[in-house]
């Protein structure tokens, strides 16, 4: 049976995926964190403004675009003392075959990702 990838191994295959993103569209990476439940993953410049990143895997059923409202109120909260803006960025992950099975280690994968979504 083939072995999936566990939820670290997806945590940095959507953090790959949204820092590609961000560098496309300028932004300066001040600090990345890809370890489980640190956040935010991305702190990063554009247009001398601060941004605060949180960056989530999810897989089939779950939404890519749906975020926990009280987090990231609170993430909200904590940007605001820097004066940085404050964004979620959901990937959706799962088999190539499949989307609604989970990725296995060595095979191909779909992404959802639409973007970032400003927390206000």
């Amino acid at each position: 049976m083939a072995e999936l990838l566990n939820k670290q191994e997806l945590h940095n295959l959507a953090m790959n995926i949204v820092g590609k993103d961000l560098e496309e569209q300028g932004f300066e990476f001040l600090g990345v964190n890809s370890q489980l439940k640190r956040n935010p993953q991305f702190v990063a410049l554009k247009n001398k403004k601060l941004h605060f990143v949180i960056v989530r895997a999810v897989g089939y059923p779950e939404n890519a675009n749906t975020y926990d409202e009280g987090f990231m109120s609170e993430m909200k909260l904590h940007a605001d003392k820097f004066n940085a803006r404050t964004f979620y960025a959901g990937v959706g992950l799962g088999s190539a075959e499949d989307y609604g099975k989970p990725v296995e280690k060595g095979d191909a994968y779909t992404v959802i990702y639409n973007g970032l979504q400003e927390i206000e």
